[in-house]
């Protein structure tokens, strides 16, 4: 029985990336495998150069900017493929890519997401010399910020395990659709409230909350232009840092055991005090979100009742991912323990 996938893409003026991105999914040896995309109101000839491929992706146009969540919800739902890659424009995935993430899934069915190894590319979409590593799949910390594992370290040889992992990027992440209707709030697989940054881990947070696993497998290989980085702050537009700090904050209501807190709260509440007195003191263009954070509050509460109510793993379970230094289970080791 053939496996099918369709590969989902949210444009918003990404004319510089997109066509590179659509050559390289035409070379992926996976089939079936469908292409839907979101147009988000673009403005620089994206939507001229997504007329030449007509013939073989589908095209759905937005006349307003309705964010990446948003307009990822649109494109996930108009497939009903065995899984979905969410693909970022800024992304080049190596032929196979597809195909190998898909094989390492079918081996567990407790697997809900897979990642392969992203390596940062330069603007044309071609790999940094010497090649460094952009993502290994995502990890959180005891303050509870997450971070992508193997960030600009070299690709030497290390991440080279088949691994279970947080979560998955999402430049370039696979997703099981039994998973995407599981883990959904409704008809939303990511939060349309997030706008931009941070739904990946939103949803990698609420997917282990509910029992699924992430694997990451290393010989598949992608490019990845990260224009957002740790310390680039200042050169991302001031709109997308406050969506940033809104969704950080967001997750947390969302996702955040009282038990896990209990653990965790002196490096967490740190952590916080600094982000909003770097708002008070330094960003205020960001102040905004916390406007954003009290409005979106009564929806975030009934979404935490509805994702406590679900939740499937044990405490102690759950709060091994937020320990100092475990950013990945190896795969012979790992037996899930659920709640009885």
């Amino acid at each position: 029985m053939s496996i099918s996938v369709c590969i989902t893409i949210v444009t918003h003026n990404s004319g510089r990336y997109i066509e590179p991105c659509l050559n390289h999914i035409s070379r992926q040896t996976h089939r079936p495998l469908e292409l839907v995309v979101v147009d988000n109101a673009s403005t620089d000839g994206t939507r001229e150069i997504l007329a030449r491929f007509e013939s073989r992706i589908r095209v759905i146009h937005n006349d307003r900017n309705a964010g990446f969540a948003a307009a990822q919800n649109q494109a996930i739902a108009a497939s009903e493929s065995d899984w979905v890659l969410i693909l970022n424009p800024d992304a080049a995935l190596l032929p196979g890519f597809v195909q190998q993430l898909v094989e390492a899934g079918q081996l567990d069915g407790k697997v809900g997401a897979v990642c392969g190894r992203l390596l940062s590319a330069d603007r044309d979409l071609e790999p940094l010399t010497p090649r460094l590593i952009d993502s290994a799949g995502m990890y959180f910390t005891p303050a509870m910020r997450h971070f992508d594992r193997g960030w600009h370290e070299p690709d030497d040889g290390r991440f080279r395990e088949m691994e279970y992992v947080f979560g998955a990027s999402g430049a370039a992440a696979l997703y099981r659709r039994e998973m995407i209707a599981d883990i959904s709030e409704g008809a939303n697989f990511f939060d349309p409230e997030f706008f931009a940054y941070r739904e990946d881990a939103d949803v990698a947070w609420r997917s282990q909350l509910l029992g699924w696993r992430c694997l990451y497998v290393p010989d598949a290989v992608g490019y990845h232009v990260r224009s957002v980085t740790p310390g680039n702050r200042r050169d991302v537009p001031s709109v997308l840092n406050m969506h940033s700090v809104k969704n950080r904050f967001l997750m947390r209501i969302k996702n955040t055991p009282v038990s896990l807190y209990r653990r965790f709260w002196l490096p967490a509440t740190v952590r916080d005090l600094l982000v909003v007195g770097g708002c008070l003191l330094w960003e205020q263009k960001s102040l905004p979100a916390f406007w954003g954070i009290a409005k979106c509050l009564p929806r975030a509460l009934e979404q935490r009742r509805w994702i406590m109510t679900r939740r499937r793993v044990t405490d102690e379970s759950l709060a091994e991912w937020f320990s100092a230094g475990l950013f990945a289970k190896p795969v012979a080791e790992v037996a899930l323990p659920v709640k009885a």
